[in-house]
C-alpha cells in the first residue's frame, strides 16, 4: 500500500490493473490529472477533482449498501470529497462513516478496488465538473442501524442480484461484478 501521499497515489494508481479496457482508460486519465494538478485534491479546482467513495459489502458479499443521493437523484455508493487530504483511503472511511453512520466499517480488501471518471453536472455557483473517483471495498454489519444524512433521501442494503432494479449506472455494476474476488 501506498504512503498517502501525492507521488505515493501516483505510485499505487500506476500499479492498479482495470478491470477492463474503460477502467484502464479511467484510471489513465486519473493518473494525468493528478500528476498535472498539484490542486487535484482540492474542491476548488473547478475542472475536477479527486473523490474517494466506498463499495460496502455484508460479510457474505451478496449485498451492498446504497445511498440515493439527493442532488443527483440516484442510486450510489457513499463518498465524496477528499478536501486536500491525499490520503484517500482514510476519505473513503470518513464519507462513509458520515453517510451511512456505521461504526462497524473495515476494509474488505487493502488496496484501490475500483476507479472511475465522472461528470458531475453543475449547479448554481458550481461548474459542470469531474470527479476522479478512488473507490475502496469495504464490509459492514447489516444489522447496524443506518443513519440518513442530508445528502441522501434513503440508504437500503441492496442484494447484488437486484442492483438493477435500482437503475444503478453501469460503475455501480461494474463494483457488483467486482465483488466475487472479496474473500469473506
Amino acid at each position: 500500500m501506498a504512503s498517502p501521499s501525492r507521488a505515493g497515489l501516483l505510485d499505487e494508481l500506476r500499479d492498479y490493473v482495470p478491470a477492463d479496457a474503460r477502467e484502464a482508460a479511467m484510471r489513465d486519465r486519473l493518473v494525468a490529472f493528478v500528476g498535472a494538478h498539484p490542486d487535484a485534491f482540492e474542491r476548488t479546482s473547478t475542472i475536477g477533482h479527486v473523490t474517494a467513495s466506498a463499495w460496502i459489502v455484508d460479510p457474505s458479499r451478496t449485498r451492498a449498501l446504497l445511498m440515493h443521493h439527493r442532488k443527483l437523484g440516484k442510486w450510489l455508493q457513499p463518498g465524496g470529497h477528499v478536501d486536500g487530504n491525499p490520503d484517500v483511503r482514510a476519505a473513503a472511511l470518513r464519507e462513509a462513516g458520515e453517510e451511512c453512520g456505521l461504526a462497524s466499517l473495515r476494509f474488505a480488501a487493502p488496496g484501490i478496488y475500483d476507479v472511475d471518471v465522472h461528470r458531475i453536472p453543475g449547479r448554481p455557483g458550481e461548474p459542470e465538473h469531474d470527479h476522479y473517483d478512488l473507490r475502496f471495498a469495504l464490509e459492514a454489519d447489516p444489522a447496524e442501524p443506518l443513519v440518513v444524512n442530508a445528502e441522501s433521501n434513503r440508504l437500503a442494503w441492496v442484494a447484488l442480484d437486484a442492483l438493477a432494479a435500482y437503475g444503478v449506472d453501469e460503475s455501480v455494476l461494474r463494483l457488483a461484478r467486482k465483488t466475487a474476488a472479496l474473500a469473506p
